[in-house]
């Protein structure tokens, strides 16, 4: 089988790659039955000459490579007919924006594996940037507070090398005692939790958030079930939560009274309520001014967060009476960092951390017959047509919706 690492050609340039020249260098030593072909490229992370060193083999035609491996959407006049495709191709929610981009795979009759819907039995996804966006966006959102208060001014994470050194940056700063609330407990969240308690910050017990003051800064990871409640007061597992998210309503506002900043790292589910909305954005007794929306869900939980930021501007202001944006130096504005690819900042990291789970759970795949099916539940297209699991996005390729 002949892999191609393709060029990244999505503009903003984005610098991640699937696998780093030391992960293909191991993957041909495991894989006696494999090729890799890495695809010239002016923007990658890691340069043509570190692959070349590894003694890898670097070009610019790709077109005899069976599977074609990349990271965000290949433009329509990039694909190659009848390959396969491994990228992340923001189809599957029905994106009004790549649209066409399925109907010329489908076209092409290219087999889609989407990253994002690489699964194990469990439909645990096992392939993700989250971790990194966790990372970079904890040290993006300690960078926001110190701008807004003019306490510090760290560096952009996009000018540091690595997590570590992102970590050397927040240990030169002193903190307030601040209260720091994070939602979410995956990888995004933990990604967070990492830079936290590396800086030395606390982790404190909702309990003790809620009620307790500190001489020192402190922060509260929570899950779902501790910032919604159900409806009729009953309280069960978080499967109920996930099975029926319209039964309960949201219990931030008791950790909104009480924080300084708000970390959101949680994955928001169809039909959940809402962290906190504008109405609530209003109330006197509001106290978050800082928000660091890893999760950038436009209009949507976390009401603040009115568009996503950009790597080169990463900052905003939301004016809650005024329900706009505003200068976020403005004493009133609560601080917005919504970056949404947040990876992109820290490259080299998040590519070698992505390539060991794809090495570990997908690259099998192709060897040992796909046993654990892995392929199969990602195999979007096939042949011209959706496959069965995909057949929902029918009427999306149809233009129906």
């Amino acid at each position: 089988m002949k892999i191609a690492i393709i060029k990244e050609r999505k503009n903003p340039p984005d610098k991640r790659v699937v696998f780093s020249p030391l992960a293909c260098k191991q993957l041909l030593a495991q894989y006696p039955d494999l090729e890799i072909v890495i695809e010239s490229s002016e923007v990658r992370a890691f340069e043509d000459a570190e692959y070349q060193k590894e003694e890898l083999f670097v070009s610019t035609d790709v077109k005899d490579c069976d599977v074609m491996i990349g990271v965000k959407e290949v433009p329509i006049e990039a694909l190659i007919p009848n390959k396969k495709y491994f990228f992340f191709s923001h189809t599957i929610k029905k994106q009004p924006y790549n649209r066409n981009l399925l109907r010329a795979i489908l076209e092409q009759q290219i087999e889609l594996y989407d990253h994002e819907v690489l699964t194990n039995e469990n439909g645990e996804r096992v392939v993700a940037f989250g971790r990194y966006a966790g990372i970079v966006g904890a040290y993006n959102t300690i960078r926001a507070y110190g701008l807004k208060y003019q306490l510090f001014a760290l560096p952009k994470a996009e000018t540091l090398e690595s997590q570590e050194a992102l970590i050397a940056e927040l240990n030169q700063i002193a903190l307030p005692n601040i209260k720091i609330v994070l939602t979410g407990r995956g990888r995004v969240s933990n990604g967070a939790k990492e830079m936290l308690v590396a800086m030395g910050l606390e982790q404190v017990s909702v309990p003790q958030f809620l009620n307790n003051r500190f001489d020192t800064p402190v922060f509260c990871q929570l899950d779902v079930l501790d910032y919604n409640i159900r409806k009729d007061g009953k309280v069960l597992d978080k499967s109920d939560f996930f099975k029926y998210p319209n039964e309960y309503e949201s219990n931030f506002l008791r950790f909104a009274k009480v924080a300084d900043v708000f970390i959101a790292g949680h994955f928001f589910g169809e039909g959940s309520p809402y962290l906190f909305k504008r109405n609530d954005a209003k109330l006197k007794d509001f106290n978050i001014r800082v928000v660091g929306d890893i999760s950038c869900d436009i209009d949507g939980p976390v009401a603040s967060t009115i568009r996503a930021s950009t790597i080169a501007d990463p900052i905003y202001g939301y004016d809650p009476k005024l329900e706009q944006e505003v200068d976020f130096m403005k004493k009133e504005a609560i601080a917005v960092m919504a970056v949404d690819n947040l990876p992109c900042e820290l490259p080299k990291d998040a590519s070698i951390g992505f390539g060991d789970s794809f090495a570990k759970y997908i690259i099998p795949a192709f060897f040992n017959g796909d046993k654990e099916g892995i392929l199969e539940r990602a195999r979007m297209t096939y042949r011209g047509k959706l496959t069965p699991r995909f057949s929902y996005l029918q009427s999306y390729v149809d233009g129906v919706e």
